[in-house]
């Protein structure tokens, strides 16, 4: 693009619309549909309906019961919990991984291998197996006591203040290695330039991350923060391998409550939920994308 006599590189919309010309009918299909979907959602989570098809409208009476549940109340303090400490954590354990990657070591390509390697795996393998580890009859426990220390204990899975913790250990263990790969790719598109004035002026390389780094890498911190958190709103797969939402409802999260809900003779119970997960999760990207848009813009 020429603006005012000068190339320009195109803004982010103009790049977008050019390279999706020819495919514009598919994309407004697919705009349709989600859009159609998303009102389908919302207006028939006003009615009674058990199942399909769907009838009797009756106000907000869903939404009035939805948030007298108990086990709506549960799923999304568990929510909370997990996705505060898995988005952490994963953060944390993954740029930490990424910067021992990013110094040239031996056998690099292994050790990401290893590291990615869970994340090939789906969710229903990783909670069976979790599950098999975390049993105190055979798993982690059982192996400490053979060793000779039989006072050891970790029974988090029975217990009710505990469980939604080896949610957090599993998911964790799934999800690291994804958010390593990313936040490797940034710290590999860093020019050495950078290091190199860093040095010079004698700046501390803790110091370089934390105040050169970080900030340069801004774009591709926020790809793998939406990438991330769309993973733990939608957690459901792990709950009913690891933990079946127990002991009682103490591991329940909002995605199992929708789809229980949705499935089992409550359709209209379950669209009130995912409505009331759908809108929440617009409050807050809306606004983050028009300010982020607006920002680039200016």
């Amino acid at each position: 693009m020429v603006r005012n006599g000068e190339v320009v590189r195109p803004d982010w919309l103009t790049r977008f619309a050019s390279a999706k010309v020819a495919s514009a009918p598919m994309f407004l299909v697919v705009l349709c549909v989600f859009i159609g979907g998303t009102i389908w959602t919302i207006v028939y989570s006003f009615t009674r309906s058990a199942s399909l098809p769907v009838n009797d409208f009756i106000g907000w009476a869903q939404y009035e019961r939805l948030f007298k549940t108990t086990r709506w109340a549960i799923s999304v303090q568990n929510l909370a919990i997990y996705g505060i400490f898995s988005l952490f954590f994963s953060f944390v354990i993954g740029f930490l991984l990424a910067v021992f990657m990013d110094q040239k070591i031996r056998a690099e390509s292994a050790f990401r291998t290893i590291f990615l390697y869970p994340f090939a795996l789906s969710f229903i393998v990783t909670g069976h197996v979790w599950a098999w580890i975390l049993n105190p009859a055979f798993g982690l426990q059982k192996s400490i006591r053979d060793l000779g220390w039989t006072s050891f204990t970790f029974d988090w899975l029975g217990n009710r203040d505990m469980v939604v913790y080896t949610l957090v250990i599993a998911g964790l263990w799934q999800g690291t290695g994804l958010i390593m790969a990313l936040m490797l790719a940034g710290l590999r598109g860093i020019d050495d330039e950078v290091w190199k004035a860093a040095r010079i002026d004698g700046i501390p390389k803790w110091r370089t991350y934390w105040s050169i780094v970080l900030p340069m890498m801004r774009p591709v911190l926020i790809t793998t923060l939406v990438i991330a958190a769309s993973g733990v709103v939608r957690v459901y797969d792990l709950v009913v391998a690891l933990t079946q939402g127990g002991p009682g409802l103490f591991s329940e999260m909002p995605a199992k409550y929708v789809y229980d809900n949705m499935f089992q003779g409550a359709l209209g119970q379950g669209l009130a939920a995912s409505s009331v997960m759908l809108i929440t999760v617009a409050i807050i990207i809306i606004p983050w994308a028009v300010v982020e848009f607006r920002q680039k813009k200016q």
